[in-house]
Parts: structure tokens; sequence; C-alpha cells
């Protein structure tokens, strides 16, 4: 039995849904209005998939074609970036982040260079991708689309043009994103990819947004079983609530709430090259950022100078200086400077003067620091390379490592040992769909809550797709 709040029990009204999540006994209220919306942006995506069928490659080729386009278009580029300017400017009059919020002509470029990518990539919708022949008859096992595949994102408005590569095997999309980027999104579906979408003779709704800034949108989003995937991306309770809805429904789901990368210095460790990772590691804060670095206990003397100067230099990159957490009794391998002085930090709601080096327990190595301008790492001395991978897969979210050694069978084992899906020999950074695999990504997946089934943990357009069978008998008199 549940208890409701008195709040809640005011605030619920006729035609409203309360959703208990099973898995946390969270309640969560989500009112009629929003799941009108969520139902009919997934009647639109569930139109559209239907119709999908007849349509050619080359139609859904010329989509992503004028989508680049038009996002390349300078009249276009200017509604969507003054919309973004807006946004930018409400979120930091709240004081929350802007880091993953800015649509920098970067950002632009990207989004189109990963349309066209989509553009020109092979699709797998028809493809035979298994043939299995018997006496008299064939079965063919081929690939095609999925369905409907509904998001949720933070404010991060580059991902309109990556998750669009659903398109490409078929599928189609309904996009709930945070309310900090929905101008944004607003602005570039009304200038870029709904006209794209009309250009290629595309059905209407096969892409489309839920215009809403309530977070319950997206529960009733996720709470809707005609999904046939569910990709969100996010804080880490928000997109576990959202885990928890969809699994509810009987929705497979694609997950990715906390960040971090760890790295680790081995005893041979090549000083130049760590020095390198670390500052490589710590351009700007997103979920592939180092968040722990772990410095083998022989190697203090050396590699503890190399890796806060290496701190440093990443923080003059950004004007801000620098922040470190020290695991309690490792605080004694920093020089007396760092353990007492202080540091102007830029936190998204606003500037504030702090402590230049904190302690922190050792229970609380998988926090994800999150940072505007000032690169925040926690440093852990270990005693050994196993040591270091005890940690990372008891206290990490299990999500990226990399190693810094010169032994070939020290890389072999911490590949073999560590629970970790993306694991790398330098910085960490690379950890990106359309950098790594020049396929934009649709979202990261860590570990935390087990391994996946038979994909990546890199969730890109082309691998979101089933497999039917298909009979042919040649032998008409064939019987079991």
């Amino acid at each position: 039995m549940t208890v409701i709040t008195p709040e809640l029990a005011e605030a619920f009204q006729p035609g409203d849904h309360l959703l208990v999540l099973q898995e946390t006994g969270d309640l969560l209220h989500v009112p009629a209005a929003q799941i009108a919306l969520a139902a009919a942006a997934v009647d639109r995506a569930h139109a559209a998939f239907m119709a999908m069928s007849a349509v050619p490659d080359q139609a859904i080729e010329r989509f992503f074609d004028r989508f680049a386009a038009r996002l390349d278009d300078p009249s276009a580029w200017h509604a969507i970036a003054e919309a973004n300017r807006q946004d930018v400017e409400r979120a930091q009059s709240g004081g929350r982040s802007t880091t993953r919020l800015v649509a920098t002509d970067r950002m632009r470029q990207d989004m189109i260079a990963g349309l066209r990518a989509w553009r020109d990539s092979e699709t797998l919708r028809g493809r035979v991708v298994e043939r299995i022949d018997h006496p008299g008859w064939t079965i063919a096992q081929v690939a095609a689309p999925l369905g409907v595949v509904g998001f949720v994102f933070e404010g991060r408005p580059n991902v309109l043009a990556d998750a669009a590569g659903v398109l490409r095997s078929g599928n189609t999309a309904v996009f709930r994103i945070g309310s900090d980027a929905l101008g944004t999104a607003q602005a570039i579906m009304r200038h870029a990819l709904v006209p794209a979408l009309d250009e290629a003779g595309l059905p209407p709704g096969a892409i489309s947004l839920v215009e809403s800034a309530e977070r319950s949108t997206g529960w009733a989003l996720f709470a809707d079983r005609r999904l046939s995937l569910a990709v969100a991306r996010g804080s880490g309770r928000a997109v576990a609530q959202l885990g928890s809805v969809a699994r509810q429904a009987g929705t497979a789901v694609s997950l990715h709430g906390t960040g971090g990368a760890w790295m680790v210095a081995d005893r041979d460790a090549d000083a130049e090259r760590f020095s390198a990772a670390v500052d490589a590691s710590l351009d700007r804060k997103v979920c592939n950022t180092l968040n722990v670095c772990c410095i083998h206990r022989a190697r203090v003397t050396d590699l503890v100078p190399v890796f806060l100067a290496a701190l440093e230099s990443a923080g003059r990159a950004r004007g801000f200086g620098c922040k470190l957490h020290v695991v309690a009794g490792d605080e004694t391998v920093l020089p007396d400077g760092w353990r007492t002085a202080t540091v102007r930090v830029r936190r998204a709601e606003g500037e504030r003067t702090e402590p230049l080096t904190e302690i922190q327990s050792e229970d609380d190595l998988g926090h994800e620091w999150e940072w505007e301008d000032t690169p925040e790492v926690s440093l852990k001395i270990v005693d050994d390379l196993d040591h270091a991978v005890t940690l990372f897969n008891r206290h990490s979210p299990r999500f990226a490592a990399s190693l810094i050694s010169q032994d070939p069978e020290a890389h072999r084992r911490f590949y073999d040992t560590v629970n970790a899906p993306f694991v790398g020999d330098g910085f960490t950074r690379w950890v990106d769909g359309q950098y790594a695999l020049n396929q934009p990504e649709l979202g990261l997946s860590n570990w935390q809550s087990g391994r996946l089934l038979a994909r990546s943990a890199i969730l890109s357009g082309s691998g979101v797709f089933t497999v039917r069978s298909r009979v042919t008998q040649d032998d008409p008199r064939l019987r079991r």
C-alpha cells in the first residue's frame, strides 16, 4: 500500500495518470494534458512509420541532404541561433548549466557533417543478414525497421540532427527535449527539419517534437506502449526514472545517466603521454570528460606534479583555473599550496570562491563533477593496476576507462578486467559516435545496469533495426 500526499491528491484531476515505479516506489503524476500531447505525437509517428515502407531509400537520402542544406543556409541558421541565444539567456538567469546548450558554429558544422554522413551511408533496410538453406526450402533473415523511437534529451539542441539518423533504416521518431533547449528545438524544426521532410516527400510526423516544457510529458511519452525503443540522456535520477517508466511499459531502453571517464597512470607510464592525455580530456565538460585519475603509488613523486600541471593547463585554456578533489589519506602527496589555496570557480549559478582542493571519501569516486569553465577532477593514489581496476568496477558508472602504460601485458589485463564498454590508452574524449565511428550517435550507454544485449554502447541510427524471417518454399509438398 502507498499513501499519497495531500498535495498530490489536490493536484490530481480526471483523466490524469499516476505512475508507480516498482523499482523505486516513486509516484509520478502525469496530467491528462501532457498525456494527450505525447499521445498525439506518437499517433503521428506511428502513422508515418506505417507509410515509410513505401518510401524509397532515395527519398530518405534526400531528406538528410535537404536538412543539412537548410542548416547550412545563413538565414535559417540566423533564426535558429537567435532562438538559442534566448534559451541560453533564460538558462543563465535561472542558474542552470549552459555548457551543452550553446549552439556554436562547431556544433552547426558537426550537425551538417553528420546529416551528410547519413545521406551517404548504406541502409540496412531489406538487407539479408543470414540465409539458411534446407532441402526444398530457404529462410532469409532480413533486417527491417524497428518502429517508433522515443527520445528524451537534456538541453542539447544538436540531438535533433543526430537522432534523425533513425530514419535511415525506415524508423520514425518522437522527441521531447529539455525545457532549456525547447526554443532552439522548435526553431530547428520550423526552419530546417520539417521543410526537409516536406521537400523529400517523407510522411508528416516522421519526426515529431512534443512541444512541452513539462517533465511529465517525458513520462507520458515513455509510458506509451507503441514505442519500440526509448532513448534517454540527461541527469542520473531523471534518466533512471524515465528508464523505469519505459521498462514497466515493456519497451526496450537505451540509457545514459551518469558519465565521467577514469584514467590510470601505471607504474611505467610515460610522463609526456600522461600529461597530454589529461589535458586533452579536460577541454570541456561532457560525459566523456576525465572525472577520476588514478596514479600508481610508485610514481607519485614525478607523476602527481605532471597531473597537476596538466590540470592547471586545462583551466588556463578556459580562463577560470581548476579544482581538485582528493581521496582522504592521499592529500599528503600534494604540495602545500594546493592544500591551502582557493580558486575562483564559475558555476551554473554564478562565480564563487572555493578551496582549490577538497577531501572526498573513496565511496564518492562515482560522483560526476559538473563544471562550467573550471575543470574539476578527483585524484586517487593506487597500489597497483589491479587496485585501480577494483575501484573502477566498484565505484564508477562503468563508462569509459583509459590506461597510460608502456606494458602490452598490462593493457591486455586492463581490457580483460575493467568493466567498461569504452577502453583506451590515451585521452578519454574519443568516446563519441561521430568522432570515433563516423556515425552521429543517438546516445551513449554505460554499463551501470549491466552489459548491453548484442549491440555497442554507442547507439547510432544504423543500429536501430529488427530482423524478420522470410521463407521461400521450393518444394510444394513439404511438410513436417
